[in-house]
Parts: C-alpha cells; sequence; structure tokens
C-alpha cells in the first residue's frame, strides 16, 4: 500500500506517520507539508511544499497512490469564519481535488471531529466548516471517509503544536486510563486513531462517517 499523509507534523499525523512505517503492508509514506517531520525510515519520502491551494506543481507525485490520511487541521479559537474556512475546507478541497485526478481509486480518510454538523447550518461555526468539508470529501470519493474522533490522548512521543493543548495533554496522560473506562465511545489515543486509519484504508467500512467509538 501506497499511501500520502497532510499534516503528519499534527499530533494525530504524528500517530498515523508512526504506524503507517510499523506497518509491514505499506510499502512507501509520502508526507507532503510546508516543515519537515523530522523521520528517518526507508519508507519515507517528503516533499516540502508551500501554497496549500494548489497542488499543481507536485501532480506527477500524487499518481498511484493507495491511501490519503489528511490529518491537517488548526484550532478555530480565535479565528473568523473565513479564515477558519480558507484553511480546514479550501486546503483539503485542493489536495481532496488534485488526488482525485491523480489517483481516483485512493481512499480518502478526512481527520474531522466529535460534533461536526453534516447539515453545515449549526450555530457552531467550527462544527458547520467540517460539516460542509467533510460531505465535499464524500460526494468527491466514492472511498471516501470521515473520522470524528473526541478526546485524543498522544502517545509514542506524538505532541499537538498548540500550546495549552499540550498542558492538558500532560494533566490528563495519568488520568487517560479512568477516561478510557467512564467514557470508552468518547476517549482515544494517536495509535488507535492511526491504526484505525490503516485499517479502513485496507478493509473499508460498513459506514462513511466514523465517530470516536468506531475507532478501536
Amino acid at each position: 500500500m501506497r499511501v500520502v499523509i497532510f499534516g503528519a507534523t499534527g499530533m494525530v499525523g504524528q500517530g498515523v506517520l508512526r504506524e503507517s512505517l510499523l506497518a509491514d503492508d505499506v510499502e512507501s509514506v509520502l508526507v507532503i507539508g510546508r516543515t519537515s517531520t523530522g523521520r528517518q525510515h526507508p519508507k519515507l519520502r517528503e516533499i516540502a511544499h508551500a501554497d496549500f491551494t494548489d497542488f499543481t506543481a507536485i501532480a506527477g507525485e500524487l499518481v498511484g497512490l493507495d491511501a490519503c490520511f489528511y490529518c491537517l487541521g488548526v484550532s478555530a479559537a480565535g479565528r473568523s469564519e473565513a479564515d477558519y474556512t480558507h484553511v480546514t475546507y479550501d486546503y483539503t478541497l485542493a489536495a481532496a481535488r488534485a488526488l482525485a485526478e491523480a489517483s481516483p481509486g485512493v481512499t480518502f480518510i478526512y481527520v474531522s471531529g466529535a460534533g461536526t454538523d453534516s447539515s453545515e447550518r449549526g450555530r457552531m461555526m467550527w462544527a458547520r466548516v467540517k460539516g460542509r468539508t467533510e460531505n465535499a470529501v464524500l460526494d468527491l470519493f466514492p472511498n471516501g471517509y470521515a473520522f470524528r474522533p473526541g478526546f485524543i490522548q498522544p502517545t509514542h512521543g506524538a505532541v499537538s503544536r498548540t500550546g495549552w493543548y499540550r498542558r492538558l495533554y500532560r494533566v490528563t496522560r495519568p488520568l487517560y486510563p479512568v477516561l478510557r473506562r467512564l467514557f470508552p465511545g468518547h476517549v482515544t489515543t494517536t495509535e488507535l486513531v492511526g491504526r484505525a486509519m490503516l485499517r479502513v484504508a485496507r478493509e473499508g467500512f460498513s459506514q462513511r462517517v466514523l465517530e470516536s467509538r468506531d475507532l478501536g
């Protein structure tokens, strides 16, 4: 399996990158991002790309891929709807359209979030924008999926790029086993999310929107 990862320097992206490099059936991992992951591995190749609204210059690199794990995202805190939409919707759809043309059979997995609003009409700005993005991805790809994890505990050295998230995770790390027992359908880890992505890329899933409880 040949996979491409967007957002591999983020917390979820770090998790799926690790699991992809460990998986015996993944023969190559392409990472597209603005900054390097800092990882070295025989399977791994990275492309530095600045403009996430236009992938024309690297379209040839997207041919023949089996799976895309799209983990790129930002917090909506302090952002206008236009700014959040630009990063969340415009970036995602630019990558998705480029992949749909270059590798039409690709399985495209978009990491969304618990509470996403599929109707696109709710009161929460971030949930509307995520819902619009999910809907567009699912319309574009016959093998498209949206992952909606809830609380994700970073594992195996994965680190959030958001400062207050890092502080939260330091506090909750010792509590994770308790949280997992109390809220099994809402709590997961970067390892489990990464493994779930690979499982869906291999086998598909009975539904196209996966909630936290579906991620293992």
